[in-house]
């Protein structure tokens, strides 16, 4: 049994459809879907449509791609209803969402029932539980150096702008910065009402970190990037491994001991269609996917 990822499956895109209908079985482990599906509730319906039947479960985020709604269109849900919308599709198959209690990953340690021999007292105690926890908690323009005023101007600057824009609606809250705030807020307490003991596996399709949200060719584009009240998370609440996507950036990074995996597919442009999809599969747990290691780490850049 294995937790795998993947996220920005983009099935809006014909190419991505079509490989995902080619992905192997997978029976018996858990896949994490971090978002960015593709930009209609259809394109969630078809990925659960093919994935469901090939893995044991499955646990959903909320991308801003999933939450796109165009302005005129009249005929579609947008903002927290999008997202209950989107909700209650993954729990038609069973898949677990931010608003479901964490699952324990626990299978990884099976505990056979007592069989004679060694009496339970005298066997190892268990291990602590690992919670899978998928999060969702937007952005707040806050990923920017410090003496930014109107971080989405000194974005145009270079002329970066995200379709968040015009295209994701935080309503019925007031801005995209309100909703994110409230989401933090929840999610937080979730988070420190786990036991003590517990590790999770923290799952945000926006990179938790600043220093994980600049990506070199377009390093303005870190103000669609996340929260900064999010950047102690992974510490603090003793994540094994913090999963993302959003970048179109594969990557395994260290941050004070913990593995940071980007795990994107991307548009057809962004991966080697030969390869299949399964290929893009990085296993979480029980032994992390360090694949995609950069030579130098592409977040280390200079603020720009």
């Amino acid at each position: 049994m294995r937790l795998l990822a993947v996220s920005d499956l983009h099935l809006g895109h014909a190419r991505n459809r079509e490989a995902l209908t080619g992905m192997r079985s997978h029976p018996d482990d858990w896949l994490i879907l971090a978002g960015d599906i593709g930009e209609k509730p259809a394109h969630l319906v078809f990925a659960l449509e093919q994935l469901a039947p090939r893995f044991a479960q499955l646990i959903w985020v909320p991308g801003n791609h999933d939450l796109w709604c165009p302005p005129d269109a009249a005929d579609r849900t947008r903002g927290q209803a999008r997202y209950e919308e989107l909700v209650a599709i993954c729990r038609t198959f069973g898949a677990l969402t931010p608003e479901d209690p964490y699952a324990q990953f626990g299978a990884i340690y099976p505990s056979a029932p007592y069989k004679g021999g060694a009496h339970p007292a005298s066997r190892p105690p268990a291990p602590p539980p690992i919670y899978v926890c998928p999060l969702f908690c937007l952005y707040d323009y806050t990923f920017h150096p410090r003496g930014i005023t109107d971080p989405v101007a000194w974005a145009k600057e270079t002329g970066v702008v995200c379709g968040d824009e015009w295209m994701l609606s935080p309503a019925p809250w007031p801005s995209r910065t309100a909703w994110c705030h409230a989401r933090v807020d929840a999610t937080e307490a979730r988070l420190r009402a786990l036991p003590g003991d517990a590790s999770t596996i923290l799952i945000s399709h926006w990179p938790l970190r600043y220093d994980l949200a600049r990506p070199p060719r377009v390093p303005r584009f870190s103000v669609w990037c996340g929260t900064t009240r999010t950047e102690h998370w992974p510490t603090q609440f003793r994540a094994r491994a913090v999963v993302s996507g959003h970048l179109h950036m594969r990557t395994s990074l260290m941050r004070d001991d913990v593995p940071h995996l980007e795990v994107s597919l991307g548009y057809p442009r962004d991966w080697t269609h030969h390869r299949g999809v399964d290929f893009y599969l990085r296993e979480i747990l029980p032994n992390t996917d360090a694949r995609f290691v950069p030579a130098r780490d592409p977040f280390m850049i200079p603020y720009s």
